[in-house]
C-alpha cells in the first residue's frame, strides 16, 4: 500500500467515537473494558498506557490487537513506534515529543497509520501533512482530568482546520457527549474519549452515545 493509498485509508477508518485505553494494570479488566466500549461503536481504539512496564505494555498491546480484529476496528498505539510494529497495530500516534513522522515511517513503513498531535498550532497541522501524517489531533478543548495541564484548543481551530487540512481532524480533551455535537459541527471527523467512556459505570452505554452523534 503506498501513501497515497494510505491516506485515503486514514479518511474512512479515522472517524467517529476514537477510543483511548486508561492505565489499567490487569489486562483481563483491560479486555472487558474495550470490549464493552467496541460493543458500544467505538470505530477506533488507541492504546495507552502511562505507567505500565515494557512486558505489561507488550502483553496488552498484542491482546488488544487480536481482540480489534475481532471487531475490525483499527489499533494506534499511543508513542511507541517499536510497540506499534511488534504487535502488528494498523499505526502509531505521536504527540510533540515522540519522534518524527518520518522516522516512525522508516519503522512502519507506508502501509500503517501516522496521527501526530498538534495541540492549539494550525502550524502544526499544516507542517505534519507535510510530512506524511495521515491524520492529526487537536485540543484540549474542554477541562480535562486526564491532562489538567494541557493547553486550550477553540472551536474557531477546527474551523479553520476544517478548511485547510485534507486529513482527518481528531479532537481531544473534555470531551462528552453532551459537547461532542459542538466539536463535529466545527470540523472533527473524530472525537479521542478517556474517561467519558472508560470511567464510568456503564461502558457499552456511554460508547453509545457517542457513536449516536452525528460524525460526518
Amino acid at each position: 500500500m503506498g501513501r497515497v493509498e494510505s491516506g485515503r485509508v486514514a479518511q474512512r477508518v479515522i472517524g467517529g467515537l476514537y477510543a483511548i485505553t486508561p492505565d489499567e494494570p490487569d489486562t483481563a479488566q483491560l479486555l472487558r473494558k474495550v470490549r464493552l466500549v467496541l460493543q458500544g461503536g467505538a470505530r477506533v481504539l488507541q492504546y495507552r498506557n502511562k505507567t505500565a512496564d515494557a512486558g505489561l505494555r507488550q502483553e496488552q498491546a498484542i491482546a488488544l490487537r487480536k481482540l480489534t480484529n475481532e471487531f475490525s476496528v483499527p489499533l494506534i498505539i499511543n508513542d511507541n513506534v517499536l510497540l506499534a510494529k511488534l504487535a502488528d497495530a494498523d499505526g502509531v500516534h505521536l504527540g510533540g515529543e515522540d519522534g518524527s513522522v518520518a522516522a516512525a515511517r522508516a519503522v512502519l513503513g507506508s502501509a500503517k497509520l501516522i496521527g501526530v498531535s498538534c495541540y492549539n498550532r494550525i502550524a502544526l497541522a499544516h507542517e505534519a501533512v507535510r510530512l506524511g501524517a495521515d491524520y492529526v489531533a487537536f485540543g484540549s478543548f474542554f477541562a480535562s482530568t486526564v491532562k489538567p495541564e494541557a493547553v486550550a484548543a477553540s472551536l474557531d481551530l477546527l474551523r479553520q482546520a476544517q478548511r485547510e487540512i485534507a486529513v482527518p481532524k481528531v479532537a481531544i480533551g473534555g470531551i462528552t457527549a453532551h459537547n461532542g455535537a459542538q466539536l463535529l459541527e466545527a470540523g472533527a471527523d473524530a472525537l479521542a474519549v478517556i474517561s467519558a467512556v472508560f470511567s464510568v459505570p456503564d461502558i457499552q452505554d456511554a460508547a453509545r452515545q457517542f457513536s449516536n452523534l452525528k460524525f460526518q
